[in-house]
């Protein structure tokens, strides 16, 4: 048994990092910045800290007497917020960075930390046939601006600490994660969410059509949450030093995906689209060479199987929220 604290543990893959290092047999801290009626999932048996951790006392009180540390915390959402929400996406430097000092300074064994495929160049990002970003692509630097740069900032933070301090450091760059218990409406939903939600309000609500922001033509590829979580533990005890893709090589046009939950719900909308609305690069996939060479695995769960998981979650939610006020079209827990 381990003594770990996860760090943005009241979010969507927070939450199930916790469930999952529980049932392993750990003994976890649990620290997250909203109230505990805010968070995602509340697990039995959990250390639960309610604190900010852009303050860097709070991130010492957070780790001390603790092992390792998992950190997920940021202010972060789909691309409509972090194209409009630049400057507080950079202000969660203060989270990695009082983190890393604290687990310097308290001693922590190991460290990881959750990056994101926007640190990827986006000049490499606009066919849609992207053939796949490898890690190295990531430089010369031109990452997503405000959240991207944030992102690559912090991973060379956690390169240094392991070069200077001999802190332990492993940094994954997620590509898209979705799955039950996340955010489906509020405006900081993802893809996958964010249009499960709008078939289910076609089936409830009779809403006749769906707003797709571009064209629809743009790729990405998305890993379902089981995925994540065994990625980010394997990563964490692995010996991988350098930032590894941790993310589905199967990649779709947002059309694509928004077939695939038709075809889940049984009926289609008419398409309408928005040239206008954030959209983000042309086509972003992730090539796990990499990560099948050093742990023999990559993320395979196909993304139709998630999205039934996905959605079926999702209309539970919404049911349950016109039950108790009919008025509400979408209510989105916690």
């Amino acid at each position: 048994m381990k003594k770990v604290v996860v760090a943005g543990a009241g979010g969507f893959i927070g939450g199930h990092l916790t469930r999952a290092l529980v049932e392993a047999g750990h003994h976890v801290r649990a620290v997250d910045i909203k109230p505990l009626t805010k968070w995602y999932q509340r697990i039995p048996g959990v250390d639960n800290l309610v604190l900010d951790l852009r303050d860097k006392e709070n991130c010492s009180r957070a780790l001390n007497g603790y092992e390792e540390v998992f950190n997920l915390a940021a202010d972060m959402g789909g691309m409509g917020f972090i194209e409009t929400h630049k400057a507080d996406c950079m202000i969660s430097v203060l989270i990695n960075t009082h983190l890393l000092l604290a687990a310097r300074d308290v001693g922590i064994r190991r460290y990881f930390y959750a990056s994101s495929a926007c640190v990827y160049n986006g000049e490499k990002q606009a066919d849609p046939n992207n053939p796949g970003l490898k890690e190295s692509d990531a430089y010369p630097a031109l990452p997503e601006d405000g959240y991207g740069w944030e992102k690559l900032f912090s991973e060379r933070m956690c390169r240094h600490f392991r070069e200077d301090f001999g802190l332990v450091t492993r940094t994954a760059r997620f590509h898209n994660v979705y799955g039950p218990f996340g955010t489906y409406a509020g405006g900081r939903e993802k893809a996958p969410a964010a249009i499960c939600r709008k078939l289910i309000e076609g089936e409830l609500y009779g809403k006749k059509d769906i707003v797709i922001w571009g064209d629809g033509n743009q790729t990405r590829s998305f890993m379902f949450i089981d995925d994540c979580i065994k990625g980010v533990m394997d990563i964490m005890d692995s010996d991988i030093e350098e930032p590894v893709n941790l993310g589905s090589s199967e990649m779709v046009s947002i059309n694509q995906l928004v077939d695939y939950v038709e075809e889940i719900a049984g009926f289609t909308l008419n398409r309408q689209y928005d040239a206008d609305a954030p959209k983000g690069v042309r086509g972003r996939n992730s090539d796990n060479t990499f990560i099948v060479k050093c742990l023999g695995w990559e993320p395979s769960i196909p993304l139709k199987a998630g999205l039934v998981k996905t959605y079926n979650w999702i209309r539970g939610e919404m049911l349950d929220s016109r039950e108790k006020d009919p008025r509400k079209a979408v209510f989105n827990k916690p």
